[in-house]
This record gives C-alpha cells, structure tokens and sequence, in this order.
C-alpha cells in the first residue's frame, strides 16, 4: 500500500520526515501531510526534495485581500457589488449541461468552452444551487488577463513576497458554485494551490499509479491517448465516466486496478503543494460558492527560496 510515515521531532527541528512505500492493494486513500510551519526548510525537507504533496493549514499565511472582498461575509456567495464592477470583462468560462437519462449507456453530460462577459457568470451564480442542471465554471482564468484590481487582490503571500521574486506568470483562478469536478490529470508543472471559498476534496496519485490508472482507461475505450496532451475529451463521455469511476467509486469492482493513493479536503484558506506529474482530480463539497487560485508563481518564489539552502 502507499503509507505515509511520520517521525516526531522537537518543535525547533524540522517537524515532518515522510517517506512513501508503494505496493499494490486494494483503492486506498491515505491522509496529505500537514505543514504546520512556514519556514521554507521545512517546506524543502517535506515536501519538496521528496516530491510528495504536502497542505499548508490555515492561519500559516494572512488572509488575502482576495478571500474578504470577492465573497459574502460567510464566503457562501460571491460579493456582486464589487465583482459586479468588472461585469463586462471577458473570461473563460464551462458550460456542462446533465441531460435527462434515457438509457444508462447514453452519455448525459455535454460540455463547452467559450468565452463570456463575467456578468453571465455572476447572474447564473446568484441563483444556482447543487440541483441546477447547466453547470457554469470559470476554469483557469489567467491572473494576468484578469482587470486590474482583481490581481491587486491576489498578491503573493508576505513570506515569499519579501523574500523571492514573487513572478507573476502562469497563475489561474476557479470560480464556480458546488458542486463542481475536475477529472483527474497532471499538471507540467510544479503548484501552490489555494482555496478562496468553499471546500474541495483533492484525490492525488504519484505519477507512475497515474499513469497506469489513465493507461487502463485509454485501454477500455480501446485508444492510446497522450497524458500529457489533454482535451475536453476528459470532460465529457465515456472517459470522463471511467475516470470518475476508478478515482471516486471507494469499492471498485473485482477487476479494477488496485493501487492507492492520497486524499485532503482543502478549507479556505488553506494551501495544497503538487508536485510535477501527480496525478489528481478534484470534487468541491457542500454548498456555495467555491473559488481557488492556482499559484505556480508562488512556486517560482519559493524555489528561489530554497536555492538558498542548496
């Protein structure tokens, strides 16, 4: 099985040594460590050096201007007043509509990508609800096209910021109403991701379970698809069925792939660490909006960081 071995060491030394045994079992999903420091030693002794992904609680980092201006005061709702300034802009946004069922074979999930003034999605959001059929979801909506002000409210956080370059290149931000799901895949890069609102229930398998996971789907379709090149053919269909099935169905049939892997539920304000080529999908929880920002210029800081200590 896939185990996660923690030693206790006092509060001045380093606090986590994880080490992670791979054997096949049955569909197993084991806790992410926790950082509960914000040096960067720890951050490289833990999690980066050994590539393994690590969550980043809350109150290790301040609350960014992001998480008290785009939402309600409970974070439930999306704050249109301010939002509201910037309707006109464009975004890129999902439409996935659940069809009504005909036959259990029939897929009934459509899915496109276009884009659309932000005032499309904040009027849908206002009155959405987990029963609402046509699903909106502003999907890796770069930071860097985004107006102004938005990306004042998503600096990098003091530890890096004072610290690193704090580059500005790549980050994208989710915004949508639960539930939502990202089937699952692998990024090209290194990522700090961080929760704004709502919940999300993280799945991660290293890359070689991944691999094998996606290998068997492509099997069963009877096509051999590149991993590294992925389209809305995931989204939608048969693949998108198979995914969810072996990353999200806890009793896979007998013969499924066994393998295990490693799960977290990802609070506001919290942060989650992938490394390279782990594989993962995401599911929000609950009910309300959701919001997340994917920070691979966070990780640019801090490897400029961690150079350091090399």
């Amino acid at each position: 099985m896939l185990s996660v071995r923690l030693q206790s060491r006092p509060r001045s030394k380093v606090a986590l040594n994880l080490r992670v045994v791979r054997r096949a079992t049955l569909s197993t999903w084991l806790p992410v460590p926790e950082i509960r420091h914000d040096k960067v030693e720890t951050f490289r002794k833990t999690a980066f050096l050994p590539s393994l992904p690590a969550k980043v609680p809350i109150g290790t980092f301040q609350v960014i201007p992001a998480a008290l201006k785009w939402f309600g005061e409970s974070r439930n709702k999306f704050n249109s007043s301010y939002l509201g300034q910037f309707a006109g802009h464009m975004i890129p946004l999902e439409l996935t509509r659940h069809l009504l069922p005909v036959d259990a074979k029939v897929n009934t999930i459509s899915f496109q990508r276009a884009e659309a003034p932000f005032n499309i999605f904040l009027g849908w959001a206002a009155q959405a609800n987990g029963d609402t059929p046509e699903r909106l979801y502003v999907a890796q909506a770069p930071l860097n096209r985004l107006p102004k002000p938005l990306q004042d409210d998503l600096p990098t956080p003091e530890l890096v910021a004072t610290a690193g370059r704090g580059d500005v290149y790549d980050a994208s931000v989710w915004l949508g109403v639960a539930p939502t799901y990202t089937p699952l895949h692998r990024d090209p890069n290194p990522n700090l991701y961080l929760q704004l609102a709502g919940r999300k229930v993280v799945r991660l398998l290293e890359p070689g379970f991944g691999q094998t996971v996606f290998a068997a789907v492509q099997a069963e379709l009877g096509r051999q698809h590149s991993s590294k090149f992925r389209g809305e053919e995931m989204m939608k269909g048969e693949e998108r069925r198979l995914l969810e099935a072996k990353i999200w169905l806890d009793k896979p049939a007998e013969n499924q792939e066994k393998f295990a892997g490693l799960e977290t539920t990802v609070e506001a304000d919290e942060y989650l660490f992938i490394p390279t080529g782990w594989w993962h999908s995401v599911k929000s929880i609950g009910t309300g909006c959701t919001a997340s920002v994917g920070e691979p210029r966070l990780w640019a800081a801090f490897l400029t960081l961690i150079t350091l200590y090399l």
